[in-house]
C-alpha cells in the first residue's frame, strides 16, 4: 500500500484503493455472505420466508453428510482435483524447465504463442473440441484403430475425459508459475551440482524444486481451485459414473429448485478446498505471500 501511494500520490492511490475495496465487498463479500445466508436458512415458500419456520440452522449442511451417494462424489470430486493437480504438474514441469533453462527466446516465443492462442476462445469451445477428439468415431479412435493399438472403438467419456481436458483447461495455470520461479534459477547452480557428481534426478530434487517450490504451490493451488469448482469438462465429457460435485451443486438450483441446499452444498465445497489448500502450502512450507507473488 505505501508503494502504491508513493508512486501514484495520495488521491490516485486512493481511487485505485478505494475500486479494489469496492470490487471485492461486491463480488466476493457480498457473493459468499449471501451463499452462506441461504445455508443456514431452510427452503421455504415465499409467504413463509421470515416466519416463525425461516431460522438458522445446519440442517442442510448435516444433509450432505446423510447422504451417501451426495458424500461420496464429494469426496471423489476432492481426490479427483489433487490428481488433477498432479498429473498437470507431471505434464507442465519438464516443459517449463526446458523453456526456463534450455529454450532459445525464438523457441520461447513460439511455444508460449502455440500455448496461448487456443486460450483465446472460450471454456466451452475448448472442452467440445475434447468431446469431439474422444468421440466413439472421433479423431482418437480411428488413429487408435489404424495403427492397431485397439480392436474397436473406445468410448473415453467418463473419468478418462474429465481428467484430460481438466488438465488440458488449466495447464497454464500450471506451466507459468513454474515457469517464473525456475527462470529465476541460476545455471552456475545447476551446473555446480552436475559437476559433483549430481544425478539428474537428483538436481531437480535438490536444486530445482526447492528453488520453484513457491510457483509449484501456486500452480497446484490455482489448479486445484479450479478443478474442485469447474462444471463444464465433466458435464460434458463425464459419464454418469463420473459425475462432479459442481453437477450436484447445479442440479440444486436450476432442477431441484432449493437454492438453500444447494448454498449449504457450495459452502462445504469452498470450506474443504480452502482447508486442502491450507494444509498442502503447510506440509510444503510455502505462505499465502508467497503464492500471492
Amino acid at each position: 500500500m505505501a508503494e502504491l501511494y508513493r508512486r501514484f500520490g495520495g488521491g490516485l492511490a486512493t481511487v485505485f484503493a478505494a475500486l479494489v475495496l469496492l470490487w471485492l465487498a461486491g463480488m466476493v463479500l457480498a457473493p459468499n455472505v449471501m451463499m452462506i445466508d441461504y445455508a443456514l436458512r431452510p427452503n421455504l415458500p415465499p409467504a413463509q420466508i421470515g416466519g416463525p419456520d425461516d431460522v438458522y440452522s445446519l440442517a442442510n449442511i448435516v444433509a450432505l453428510a446423510g447422504d451417501e451417494v451426495h458424500r461420496a462424489i464429494f469426496l471423489k470430486t476432492i481426490w479427483a482435483s489433487a490428481l488433477v493437480a498432479f498429473v498437470t504438474f507431471v505434464v507442465c514441469y519438464p516443459l517449463a524447465y526446458w523453456l526456463a533453462q534450455h529454450a532459445t527466446p525464438s523457441q520461447l516465443g513460439l511455444v508460449l504463442i502455440a500455448l496461448t492462442i487456443p486460450f483465446w476462445i472460450n471454456e466451452v469451445l475448448r472442452t467440445l473440441a475434447w468431446y469431439i477428439l474422444l468421440a466413439l468415431r472421433g479423431p482418437l479412435n480411428a488413429l487408435l484403430l489404424s495403427i492397431g493399438v485397439i480392436d474397436e472403438p473406445v468410448r473415453w467419456y467418463g473419468n478418462a475425459g474429465v481428467l484430460a481436458g481438466m488438465v488440458y483447461a488449466y495447464i497454464l495455470f500450471m506451466l507459468f508459475p513454474i515457469y517464473n520461479s525456475i527462470e529465476s534459477l541460476e545455471k552456475a547452480q545447476i551446473e555446480a551440482a552436475r559437476d559433483l557428481g549430481a544425478a539428474t534426478w537428483r538436481i531437480h530434487w535438490r536444486v530445482v524444486m526447492p528453488h520453484a517450490k513457491a510457483g509449484i504451490a501456486t500452480g497446484c493451488v490455482f489448479t486445484f481451485m479450479l478443478a474442485a469448482g469447474s462444471y463444464v469438462v465433466p458435464a460434458l465429457l463425464g459419464s454418469p459414473g463420473s459425475r462432479w460435485f459442481t453437477e450436484i451443486i447445479y442440479n440444486w438450483f436450476f432442477e431441484g429448485g432449493d437454492w438453500n441446499r444447494g448454498a449449504a452444498y457450495a459452502f462445504v465445497l469452498l470450506v474443504l478446498c480452502l482447508a486442502v489448500v491450507l494444509i498442502a502450502l503447510r506440509l510444503a512450507r510455502v505462505n499465502l505471500a508467497d503464492v500471492a507473488k
